[in-house]
């Protein structure tokens, strides 16, 4: 985006591009595309789904995004699928000098603010990981305790529908030849 200053010369501006993951029950809600237009977003890309699902116009606008842009957001359940998510995407982001901001949830990594905001959410995201691999730690040994080997018992016999009920799709091909 390109404005002119008061002395008649050229300056870039970054751009502010918005998302919106739009539920597929509301399909024609605009009010997300609303917000994020009176928040100032050149653009806005939108998805209809659910975080879960495959998201190609938010991968392609990441794929778009170059230093000194701003990815705005209404809330963080629009963009991201978990905290660990949460901070993969934004680590991304800034390690490609592009700014992040969630509109509902006050978070704007262009801010000093926004940058103690994101290590606050590095380190719950330690401490859930930590708090998770105790949990395991601790049933496997109650579960020893008590008898019972850790893991999937039908794996451990070697029993055909265990092992296909793990097994990828690919072992599945035809062979062309």
């Amino acid at each position: 985006m390109t404005d002119t200053t008061n002395d008649g010369q050229k300056q870039t501006r970054a751009r502010r591009l918005g998302y919106a993951l739009i539920p597929p029950e509301k399909r024609d809600d605009g009010t997300q595309a609303d917000t994020l237009q009176s928040a100032g977003c050149d653009r806005i890309f939108q998805d209809v789904g659910s975080p879960s699902t495959a998201r190609p116009v938010l991968t392609r606008l990441l794929g778009e995004l170059v230093a000194g842009d701003m990815l705005v957001v209404v809330s963080l359940d629009r963009i991201a699928r978990s905290l660990g998510h949460l901070i993969e995407l934004l680590e991304d982001l800034q390690q490609r000098g592009v700014h992040f901001r969630s509109l509902d949830d006050s978070l704007d990594t262009s801010t000093s603010e926004g940058l103690i905001a994101l290590q606050a959410f590095r380190t719950v995201a330690r401490l859930e990981k930590t708090l998770s691999a105790e949990r395991s730690r601790a049933g496997i040994k109650a579960a020893k305790a008590q008898g019972r080997m850790p893991g999937n018992p039908g794996l451990r016999e070697k029993r055909p529908d265990a092992i296909a009920a793990v097994s990828t799709p690919a072992t599945n091909t035809i062979s062309m030849n």
